[in-house]
């Protein structure tokens, strides 16, 4: 395997037998054996603090720095940082490190949470993009890139654009077209690839941010790159100041790091540069032959390479396994439910017409067969005439302050029905992906209203508000 310099030192201080009178208080769990019984001698013997020999990830200069420029060969960055606390604080760091209060940035409005909670903090406006829906599937599109590039005309002022790419359905934007005329504007371009890990190491899958040139990128290598959950990587282009990025980073990520997820993103790099291509091209084949199986039993739509070409699909993911059901008269949460429930198949997420499944470098023939089986046999135990279930269509949201006043700002909660005209105080999303229906500082309007109506009726998993119920709404205090 390539060299794994954080791992390596993990190594060489275990063998140290260093008396420790630092935390953490377990002591590699002399202190308390359960956590060796639950999680293993070597595990609980990494967990250790920053020290001399172990490096600091928040001033990085030893086994971590190497660590890092390992990296940031890997994904052909000029800077990589390791992220402990997840995609979405590099999502933050992006947005923190690049548009400044009262600034604006140019973004899809099916971009996750983090981004705007990165909004209210930074004091950033932000500019929707519509990024389209898929009138068939009722999926939200990639950001076409001439809708980008209208948007970065009508508003030279904004600093940052702002891309998902892939989004969770695997679907790709034009990339290296937004990033040219992006950067012709002084724009920063900040991709989320978060379920792009792996586009980095087959030729065969569609362009990284890194390749086509954009600032910075989040890269969940944990959801395909086979690290551990929580692990992500921070990746920089040439255009970048590292210094001003670490700082930002500094104010966000924890001075208590774990090594266990540093070391599980050292190895997880080592591994997919060695063997990533042959691993890729096999995860690859399995989907392509799961599409295959499933689209040949009718009624489900195995869709994805086939939807390029059509408004703001300009690519697509190959390993994402994404199924439309609405054609066996199931929703696709109603699938997502059996799958779990009766044949201990747990999915990504299903929503309203779709489900999906993730198949990755831990997966193998096997398990894809008994997905096959399971949804053919769903469809042979439950399958009715095919629904004409209503999609909701994109709402353009009415922004009226920046989502840090409005979250600032005295609020009061109100009926639900009395909301309609208010500026709203809180974020209420659809769980999974975790897409606004409305954020703060947006109007209440019929539309969100109506739509937030149709996520519950159908069985939608709707998050982030102050009432769980939804029966009164948390709303700016008027004057």
């Amino acid at each position: 395997m390539s060299k794994t310099p954080l791992l390596d030192g993990l190594n060489r201080y275990v063998k140290k037998r260093v008396v420790a009178f630092d935390v953490p208080g377990h002591k590699q769990g002399k202190g308390d054996k359960t956590l060796i019984d639950v999680f293993g001698t070597q595990c609980v013997q990494y967990d250790f603090n920053s020290s001399h020999y172990l490096d600091n990830l928040g001033n990085p200069s030893g086994i971590i720095k190497e660590a890092h420029d390992l990296a940031a060969q890997a994904f052909n960055a000029n800077h990589a940082f390791f992220m402990v606390n997840g995609t979405s604080m590099a999502v933050m760091v992006m947005i923190l490190a690049c548009v400044k209060e009262g600034e604006s940035i140019i973004m899809p409005r099916n971009v996750h949470k983090s981004a705007l909670n990165a909004l209210i903090l930074g004091g950033a406006h932000p500019i929707y993009v519509d990024p389209g829906m898929d009138p068939q599937l009722g999926i939200s599109c990639a950001m076409d890139a001439q809708d980008v590039i209208k948007t970065i005309k009508e508003h030279p002022y904004a600093k940052a654009v702002f891309v998902n790419n892939p989004t969770y359905y695997g679907l790709v934007s034009d990339l290296s077209s937004i990033v040219k005329v992006a950067h012709e504007y002084g724009m920063k371009v900040l991709v989320d690839e978060a379920h792009g890990a792996h586009f980095y190491f087959h030729q065969d899958l569609p362009i990284t941010a890194m390749a086509a040139k954009a600032d910075m990128s989040s890269v969940s290598l944990h959801k395909t790159g086979g690290s551990l959950t929580q692990s992500s990587i921070l990746l920089c282009g040439e255009n970048m100041d590292y210094d001003h990025v670490l700082q930002t980073i500094n104010l966000l990520q924890t001075t208590s790091a774990s090594y266990l997820l540093m070391a599980s993103l050292d190895v997880a790099r080592a591994k997919l540069q060695e063997e990533g291509e042959a691993m890729f091209t096999k995860i690859m084949a399995l989907a392509d032959y799961a599409r295959s199986e499933i689209n040949a039993m009718g009624g489900y739509i195995a869709f994805g390479v086939d939807r390029i070409g059509q408004h703001g699909i300009f690519g697509y993911d190959r390993t994402k396994l994404s199924i439309h059901t609405q054609g066996v008269g199931l929703s696709g949460k109603k699938v997502y439910d059996i799958l779990r429930d009766e044949y201990s198949i747990q999915l990504e997420f299903g929503d309203v017409s779709n489900v999906l499944a993730i198949i990755s470098v831990g997966d193998r023939a096997l398990e894809v067969e008994r997905l096959i089986a399971a949804l053919q046999d769903i469809k042979h135990r439950y399958g009715q005439t095919q629904t004409t279930q209503s999609i909701q269509e994109f709402i353009q949201p009415h922004v009226l302050m920046s989502p840090k006043q409005a979250y600032s700002a005295q609020h009061e909660m109100v009926d639900f029905n009395a909301s309609l005209g208010r500026i709203s105080a809180e974020m209420i999303m659809a769980y999974p992906p975790g897409i606004p229906i409305l954020s703060y500082g947006e109007e209440i309007t019929s539309d969100v209203l109506e739509y937030i109506a149709f996520g519950r009726l159908n069985e939608q998993f709707l998050m982030g508000s102050h009432d769980s119920s939804l029966k009164t709404l948390k709303v700016v205090k008027e004057d």
